[in-house]
C-alpha cells in the first residue's frame, strides 16, 4: 500500500534494535480514517473468503482489528496479556515473546469468544519474527477454528516471521513490507 509507505517514510523513526516508531498514526495515537483504508485493502485482500471472526493481539492491533471487523460485518475478540478476574477461568492461553518490550507474556481469550468450524482472520500492527501470530494460530487450534488469513500493516521482510509462516501454508498479507531499514532510511520491498 503506497499511502502506508509514504506514511512510514514521513513519520516513521527508526529506533536502535530494527524498532519501527509510527506511533503518530498506527499504535499510539490512531489516524482512524487512514485506519479505515488499511482495513479496505484487507477486506478486498480477503473479500472472496468466509470470515466468521477477527482475532487480534492487545492492545496495538485493536483500532485496525474494529475497522477490519466493520468491512467484513463480523465480530472481532483480541486476547489479553494475562488472565483477569473479569475475563474468567474458561480460557484459551498461549504465550509469546515481545521483542518490544523485551519478555514474554500470556495471550489469553475467553472460550465464549473462538469457536470450532470458524475461519479467524488474525490482524496485527506489524509482523517481525511471527511469535504474536504463532500465539493466535495456537488460540485458533485450540478452540478448533481455522485460520482464513494472517495480516499486517507492517512487515518487517528482514526478520523470519511472514517467511516462515508462508512456508507453513497460511496466506500472509502484508500491507508494506519493509526490507531495511536505519536511521538513513527505509527500504520497501
Amino acid at each position: 500500500m503506497k499511502e502506508l509507505e509514504e506514511r512510514i517514510r514521513k513519520e516513521g523513526r527508526v529506533l536502535p534494535g530494527s524498532i519501527l516508531k509510527v506511533d503518530s498514526f498506527l499504535n499510539h495515537q490512531i489516524d482512524a480514517l487512514f485506519m479505515d483504508r488499511m482495513a479496505a485493502e484487507i477486506h478486498e485482500a480477503f473479500k472472496e473468503e468466509r470470515i466468521d471472526r477477527i482475532m487480534t493481539v492487545e492492545a496495538s492491533g485493536i483500532a485496525l482489528a474494529q475497522c477490519t471487523a466493520m468491512h467484513f460485518r463480523v465480530p472481532y475478540v483480541f486476547t489479553k496479556k494475562a488472565v483477569s478476574g473479569n475475563i474468567g477461568s474458561d480460557v484459551y492461553v498461549s504465550h509469546a515473546y515481545s521483542y518490544t518490550y523485551g519478555r514474554d507474556y500470556e495471550m489469553v481469550v475467553s472460550k465464549k469468544y473462538v469457536h470450532a468450524g470458524e475461519r479467524v482472520l488474525l490482524v496485527d500492527d506489524f509482523l517481525a519474527d511471527g511469535r504474536a501470530m504463532r500465539a493466535m494460530i495456537d488460540l485458533c487450534e485450540q478452540a478448533g477454528a481455522e485460520v482464513a488469513g494472517i495480516c499486517a500493516c507492517i512487515e518487517k521482510g528482514f526478520q523470519d516471521g511472514g517467511r516462515k509462516l508462508r512456508e507453513d501454508g497460511y496466506r500472509v498479507y502484508s500491507l508494506a513490507i519493509v526490507q531495511e531499514m536505519s536511521e538513513e532510511g527505509i527500504r520497501f520491498a
